[in-house]
């Protein structure tokens, strides 16, 4: 009898040695898919995807350097010919984001002054447009695309569109329609071109109070539980800075059902 419960003893040892070392095998497991240290944004088993594209760089504006930070891959859209659109592309490419050249464009409405140099109006030649298209994109290094800034009057103009995404299929850019006016023509041109594009479905900023960016970040979210990709701008410039802290801090919440990625990942 002492030798039989000797038996058990050893044999309830052994398992419970067994019990504990697949827990621990299990917690290693567990471990390796929770966020890394370095503030990489961790590995998501959802497939649906969001990116984040932020306007405006290139003109030394507040809250650069707070966008730079972010822990996710985003987008950089730099606007041609300003005092930092070099210096912002090459810091955003050494953080190993994408570069998109952000396009001014003429707006229905606005004054030509808030467009910037080098802007694409409709009352422009063909030849002259090519041109200032061809110049703002050499003018921001590492472009791999376009989106237009403001352009709510030239993307529904078919002749300045053709030329816009003619050029793009020459030199292999994408196109992201912000999606200032629902009259644009970007998608419908694009798909008859070949080119690569995808259309902006919520401005995080269009108004610059705190409390209006926290309530467009809970569209996103609603948008992300409704959609399989979602495509978000915002601004550096006057409301650059709350932006930022909006995107910061909804990081958690937005990667437990997406996974962030850059532009060319949601081009069609």
């Amino acid at each position: 009898m002492k030798a039989l419960f000797m038996n058990k003893a050893l044999r309830q040892a052994a398992i419970t040695l067994v019990m504990g070392t697949s827990l621990i095998v299990n917690a290693a497991s567990a471990g390796a898919s929770n966020p890394s240290l370095d503030g990489q944004q961790p590995i998501s088993a959802s497939t649906k995807k969001v990116a984040i594209v932020i306007d405006d760089f290139g003109n030394n504006m507040e809250g650069t350097a707070e966008m730079l930070k972010l822990p996710i891959p985003f987008t950089v859209a730099v606007m041609p010919f300003l005092p930092s659109t070099k210096q912002d592309a090459q810091l955003a490419h050494d953080r190993g984001l994408e570069v998109i050249l952000h396009l001014p464009m003429e707006p229905v409405r606005g004054k030509r002054s808030w467009l910037g140099p080098g802007a694409i109006t409709t009352d422009l030649s063909n030849e002259e447009i090519h041109k200032r298209i061809s110049a703002a994109i050499d003018d921001v290094p590492f472009a791999i695309g376009i989106n237009n800034h403001m352009g709510s009057k030239a993307t529904a103009d078919e002749r300045v569109m053709k030329i816009l995404i003619d050029i793009c299929k020459e030199r292999n850019l994408i196109l992201l329609d912000s999606r200032t006016t629902p009259k644009s023509l970007i998608g419908k041109i694009a798909d008859s071109r070949g080119v690569p594009h995808a259309e902006n479905q919520l401005f995080f900023d269009d108004l610059y109070t705190y409390s209006h960016i926290s309530k467009q970040m809970e569209k996103l979210k609603r948008l992300i539980h409704d959609k399989d990709e979602v495509i978000a701008i915002g601004h550096v410039g006057p409301p650059g800075k709350k932006t930022a802290q909006v995107i910061k801090d909804a990081i958690p919440s937005i990667q437990k059902e997406a996974t962030f990625v850059p532009i060319s990942q949601m081009v069609k």
